[in-house]
């Protein structure tokens, strides 16, 4: 059997995009298909799978990390998602699009090439340390929806390449966790690499440079509505934590290709 599929991307977080509107094309989508199709030599290749879904009258993102595991949240994702269902005429650009995703409801808006995320109130759960072979960093825990690790090194180049995640402590994060390592580049500015539980190293993460942008908020005890500057390797996002204690993250979304598949 083929299916259609698309590829897309956000500041090069990449996603292999599955319509499925009534569930019936993948069922109960497997870590095996989910893993084949992610595979970036025999597969179409991605950071993760959106399947777009329609649930109780609305659209659900049913996110899977490259490995296959379940998430609650991609903030990149997301945007993709949005891209996609405007471009199919499924969204209207003008109106806000609400998402339901395993961490709630998300409301995006469109402006051209950026969409702007209500990514919801964070969670800061206080510290811990990350590690890897000859460096040790204290961290902030704070979640999106999904877990995160946010440690502030001198030089991004000290944590070599993250061919394997950076250690935490299992007691804080039993289901794993997506680790953020930032430097500064300027007042209300940074510059991060990430490794996401279940990806690995990737171009960019949308609710880790979120959790970045509170961590560095609160180091620097900057005001309510001020808006940070997130350098990933992919690309650059636009991250502000509101009066009324939302993250509200900008960035484009693309999509690259579409066609269809056997995996």
């Amino acid at each position: 059997m083929t299916y259609p599929f698309l590829k897309g991307h956000g500041t090069e977080n990449d996603f292999v995009l599955l319509p499925d509107h009534d569930g019936s094309v993948h069922g109960d989508l497997s870590a095996e298909r989910v893993r084949a199709l992610c595979d970036r030599r025999a597969g179409i290749g991605g950071d993760g799978v959106l399947r777009v879904l329609r649930r109780d009258g609305g659209w659900f993102m049913d996110y899977r990390n490259a490995d296959g595991s379940v998430s609650e949240m991609c903030g990149n994702g997301i945007r993709v998602f949005g891209r996609h269902l405007v471009e199919e005429g499924l969204a209207d650009p003008s109106r806000p699009l609400e998402v339901d995703t395993r961490d709630g409801i998300k409301v995006l808006t469109f402006d051209g090439d950026d969409i702007t995320v209500d990514m919801g109130a964070p969670k800061v759960l206080g510290g811990t340390e990350v590690s890897v072979p000859g460096h040790t960093w204290p961290a902030l825990h704070v979640d999106m929806g999904n877990p995160h690790a946010v440690a502030f090194l001198d030089d991004l180049d000290d944590a070599g390449p993250l061919l394997e995640a950076p250690t935490h402590d299992p007691a804080v994060y039993p289901a794993g966790v997506n680790v953020e390592l930032v430097v500064r580049r300027g007042p209300q500015h940074v510059a991060m690499r990430v490794h996401e539980r279940g990806s690995g190293e990737t171009r960019s993460c949308g609710t880790g440079a979120c959790a970045v942008m509170v961590a560095t908020a609160l180091a620097d005890g900057a005001p309510r509505g001020t808006a940070y500057t997130i350098d990933l390797p992919g690309g650059t996002l636009s991250i502000t934590w509101t009066e009324d204690d939302r993250v509200l993250m900008t960035g484009p979304a693309l999509i690259v290709a579409r066609g269809t598949t056997a995996l």
